[in-house]
């Protein structure tokens, strides 16, 4: 009987053992983190006029500070200033004999500054339909929203066209849209706009943009008085800047399978085999600055004693586990700072000193676990190296 239980005994600390000896197992999930970010574009603008295509084309600049609160929502402050143009169509007049054969395109065709900034709600389409993926390479949103636009006084090319339509042109062979002298003054005009958007990935923090916008405003924005709201469209492209982290990871654990002990009764034993030498794991305790990841030269020595030892033993395979102090900072930062402090030892086991990624597992517990009664000392990352039977 007292072999019998010798015997159980054996096996069920072989089966705890193997169950200890296993890789841990998971998932990483990428979180969505809430930034600000800048975004410098120049472009294109159109205003819609009377004169050919080509004639209302303008260069425009635009500059923009924004907050994504959430995957999906933002809203950004932006101004989109420079220039705009307006004119007659020339053909139309010589067509019907009110200006001579010959008159150039663009006598009587104008230009004109304007400054115009806007607040807009701003949608991530690709987020909204897709899911987050901050590894995605192209992106596409849309936005809504409105304004002021400060549109320049009438400069002398204005007021010559002005002079030029109203002593050249015959009401009764050309209704010319006209341009009243209080549509010469500077004007501050309400607006509405709306966009579609695209980034393409160029790194963590920087993505090239890609913006077309259209926008209504009043009737004064072109100088003349056509009864009806005047309009623009700009097609702009430029970079855009996230100012911080755009998300972090966090290591999601598989469930750890139910181990069932089965008693074998042996009846006899005739020979005990002779056990195999035990190797020791090691432990080693990676110590960081508050509110750091990056490892210091003088915590290097620690990773090295985990690579010398993984080296000796081919079968080994080690758990790295970050950790931050619950007396400074919140959940939120916390979580972030052991998962980058436990993913810099496990880049530097593979990068610098050549351990395969599929000896390491890792986790993070943030601060919700301490390791240490001393609240300084739970800046760490904790790594277990052990031989696998």
């Amino acid at each position: 009987m007292k072999m019998k239980k010798a015997i159980l005994s054996c096996l069920m600390l072989m089966g705890v053992l193997s169950a200890s000896a296993q890789e841990q197992k998971g998932t990483t999930e990428y979180v969505f983190e809430p930034h600000w970010y800048i975004q410098l574009q120049g472009g294109a603008n159109y205003t819609v006029g009377e004169t050919k295509f080509k004639g209302l084309i303008s260069p425009t600049v635009q500059g923009a500070v924004g907050y994504q609160f959430s995957k999906a929502i933002g809203a950004r402050l932006a101004i989109n200033a420079w220039q705009g143009k307006g004119g007659y169509d020339i053909e139309k007049l010589i067509n019907q004999n009110v200006l001579p054969q010959g008159t150039p395109d663009d006598y009587w065709n104008y230009k004109y500054t304007y400054f115009a900034p806007a607040i807009d709600l701003t949608f991530d389409l690709s987020n909204i339909i897709a899911g987050f993926n901050p590894n995605r390479v192209v992106s596409f949103g849309a936005f809504i929203g409105g304004g002021l636009n400060f549109r320049s006084k009438a400069s002398d090319d204005v007021k010559a066209v002005k002079s030029q339509v109203e002593n050249v042109c015959n009401k009764s062979l050309y209704n010319y849209t006209p341009m009243p002298d209080d549509y010469m003054d500077a004007a501050t005009l309400l607006f509405g706009q709306a966009g579609l958007t695209m980034d393409i990935k160029v790194s963590e923090a920087i993505k090239i943009g890609l913006e077309a916008n259209a926008n209504i405003l009043g009737d004064k924005f072109n100088y003349k008085k056509a009864g009806n709201p005047d309009s623009y469209f700009n097609l702009l492209a430029g970079v855009k800047i996230a100012l911080g982290p755009t998300y972090s990871t966090k290591f999601i654990p598989a469930p750890e399978p139910q181990i069932e002990y089965v008693e074998k009764i042996v009846e006899k034993v005739v020979e005990a085999p002779c056990p195999e030498p035990v190797i020791e794991p090691i432990r080693r305790d990676v110590f960081f600055v508050i509110n750091k990841s990056v490892i210091r030269d003088s915590e290097e020595q620690k990773v090295k004693d985990i690579v010398d030892y993984m080296r000796q033993n081919q079968t080994a395979k080690v758990m790295v586990t970050g950790y931050a102090d619950a007396g400074t900072g919140n959940d939120k930062i916390n979580d972030r700072l052991a998962a980058q402090r436990a993913d810099a030892v496990v880049k530097m086991l593979t990068q610098k000193y050549g351990i395969p990624a599929d000896r390491i597992s890792y986790d993070s517990k943030g601060a919700r676990v301490q390791p240490f009664a001393d609240n300084d000392s739970n800046r760490v990352s904790i790594c277990i190296a052990e031989v696998q039977k």
